[in-house]
């Protein structure tokens, strides 16, 4: 059961970032709006990119159970820093607050999944799990 689990765990955390990937692809002059506001001029398309790469590789590789310490590290260097400034609810007005306190926390709390994969590797169900059993004549 804790197998299955680990499984679903490692879906649901991935579907997160591959979603964001696509999200910031989709509606990019919106996202790159959305950075301007909160402070990200610098090179706007460079950083997108590579987020969007971060994003998509690390997601990816979460999900199949791939080099997920490669993964999930290149998650947290993107997750962490823009959840510290995109969601600093402590710089919001009032209107704002609660709704960047509750954006902030989720975040802390996908950071607390991917520190879980990151100690616990990516379990039984995996590309790595199944390469590793595979044996080839």
């Amino acid at each position: 059961m804790k197998s299955i689990i680990d499984l679903i765990g490692r879906v649901f955390l991935s579907v997160i970032f591959l979603f964001e990937a696509y999200d910031s692809w989709r509606y990019w002059d919106e996202t790159q709006r959305q950075m301007a506001e909160s402070g990200l001029t610098w090179q706007p398309d460079l950083l997108l990119t590579c987020g969007i790469f971060a994003l998509l590789l690390g997601g990816i590789l979460l999900l199949i159970g791939y080099r997920t310490t490669f993964g999930t590290i290149l998650l947290l260097l993107y997750w962490v820093p823009v959840t510290l400034i995109v969601h600093d609810f402590w710089n919001h007005p009032a209107p704002e607050l609660r709704l960047q306190s509750i954006l902030f926390m989720k975040n802390l709390a996908v950071t607390g999944g991917l520190l879980i994969v990151l100690v616990n590797g990516s379990g039984r169900y995996s590309i790595k799990r199944l390469l590793a059993t595979t044996r080839v004549h």
